[in-house]
């Protein structure tokens, strides 16, 4: 069962990493200007931040999630392929419609997929099952972009829309085939003395009868508190803010890389298909970056035994350190996410300038030398200054709002990039330099001691 789920991760993953270079691709080749591409991009990203939640509910309630994956990822197949019959033919700010709606299913593809995981895999090999599954991520990072460089310059952007959906069909069975859910699952916060009744009333653990109005609306009420709360996590601590607002004006910065380095491969080498394979090396880069730095840190472990909790299964077990107020490396991952913004900075400088394909393929390696072990880093402080009991929401509200200014990037992105490429790339740079500002720690802090050796 292991196996075939990851297949199916792998092939979904993969087909959603092409999704969004093969639109621009496809874009730049159909309509000649980087503009409408980008804003294709941007209303693929968009609408995510908004479809992540919901799915999320929807998958934790149905008894069969898998059934319900395997329809969003048809759903997003079926959306690409329509963007792919619209675009040239009908006016370009129609196109953006589908994709919008086809964005709102992308969270099924990746976070979709870990959610099933303790099914599949039990909780005898759930630790190995997530480093696999973890894989996939990488591995998906770096195919994705090289098919869409390799099937562009063999068959135009077209052919790589094509690609993307068959991977995403192709990974139907297995999530069609997943685990039923032998229960149903409340989530944190509902009353658990509550229980549904049949018929025209909710009847709560002291009797009273409540409609399904007003039952809706306690349930609507507990959501909010908890995404409040969740906001408030992040607000509060300085670590975290100054962390998720360094990484929103970060990926501001990555989307214009993302949608410049097809412009920049066209322009070096006539082809805009190459562009794509320039994102490949960059996941490459920082694929290596962070399997150097795995094996150069390491988490110091607590000195006494604490009472355990289910969230401190991976704190026990040495992934991520406990916080220590003042400690040698107590700002290690700090200053870690300041430096790795900065060099993917320095690498989209020497995108800018690059006369050849051979300098710019250099500044993609130097790009994903930053980006990795900045994304790490950034997982790292979140795991470190998140209250347990409000991890999930620190992580699902920061990445929300990373997804929305990834769009806002992308849609600056392509009229930049119309008027001169460079200063597309330049302008990334820019937002790198201001986010490694803001990121750099000042203070005291009380973050995780990890040890170099």
């Amino acid at each position: 069962m292991l196996f075939r789920y990851m297949v199916g991760a792998v092939s979904a993953r993969t087909g959603d990493e092409m999704s969004g270079p093969a639109l621009l691709v496809m874009g730049l080749a159909v309509t000649g200007s980087p503009v409408p591409a980008s804003l294709l991009l941007a209303g693929l990203t968009v609408s995510g931040a908004a479809g992540g939640p919901l799915l999320g509910v929807l998958l934790d309630r149905s008894a069969r999630p898998g059934r319900l994956l395997a329809s969003c990822l048809l759903g997003y197949a079926a959306g690409l392929l329509l963007i792919l019959a619209l675009l040239g033919r009908v006016p370009d700010a129609v196109v953006v419609g589908p994709a919008v709606v086809t964005g709102l299913l992308g969270p099924a593809l990746t976070g979709g997929w870990t959610a099933q995981l303790p099914l599949v895999a039990g909780q005898g090999r759930l630790g190995r099952a997530t480093a696999l599954d973890s894989m996939s991520y990488n591995v998906a990072g770096l195919a994705g972009p090289a098919l869409v460089g390799a099937v562009a310059a063999a068959g135009g952007g077209g052919a790589a829309v094509l690609v993307s959906a068959a991977l995403l069909i192709a990974a139907l069975p297995a999530a069609y085939g997943l685990p039923t859910r032998s229960g149903p699952v409340l989530p944190e916060g509902t009353d658990h003395g509550a229980r549904v009744g049949t018929g025209s009333e909710v009847r709560s653990g002291t009797g009273r009868s409540e409609s399904p109005a007003r039952a809706v609306r306690a349930k609507a009420g507990v959501v909010r508190a908890e995404v409040r709360a969740g906001v408030a996590a992040i607000v509060r601590n300085a670590a975290l803010r100054r962390a998720t607002i360094g990484s929103m004006v970060s990926c501001c910065g990555l989307a214009m890389l993302v949608v410049s380095v097809p412009v920049l491969g066209e322009r070096l080498t006539g082809e805009s298909g190459h562009g794509a394979l320039l994102l490949a090396v960059t996941a490459a880069a920082g694929l290596g970056a962070n399997a150097v730095l795995a094996a150069l840190t390491r988490p110091r472990k607590p000195a006494r035994a604490e009472a355990s909790q289910p969230w401190d299964v991976a704190e026990q077990a040495g992934d991520v350190a406990r916080p220590s107020e003042n400690g040698p490396g107590a700002r290690f991952w700090d200053v870690v996410q300041a430096a790795g913004t900065a060099v993917l900075g320095a690498g989209m400088v020497v995108l800018a300038v690059s006369g050849t394909f051979w300098v710019a393929v250099v500044g993609a390696v130097v790009a994903g030398l930053g980006e990795g072990p900045q994304l790490t880093a950034l997982f790292a402080v979140r795991h470190r200054e998140a209250p347990a009991r409000l991890r999930s929401q620190v992580f699902t509200t920061a990445a929300s709002v990373k997804i929305t200014s990834f769009a806002l990037g992308s849609a600056l992105a392509g009229p930049l990039a119309a008027y001169d490429v460079g200063f597309a790339l330049l302008a990334g740079a820019a937002l790198q330099a201001t986010a490694a500002a803001v990121l750099l720690p000042r203070g005291r802090s009380s973050p995780g001691d990890v040890r170099l050796g």
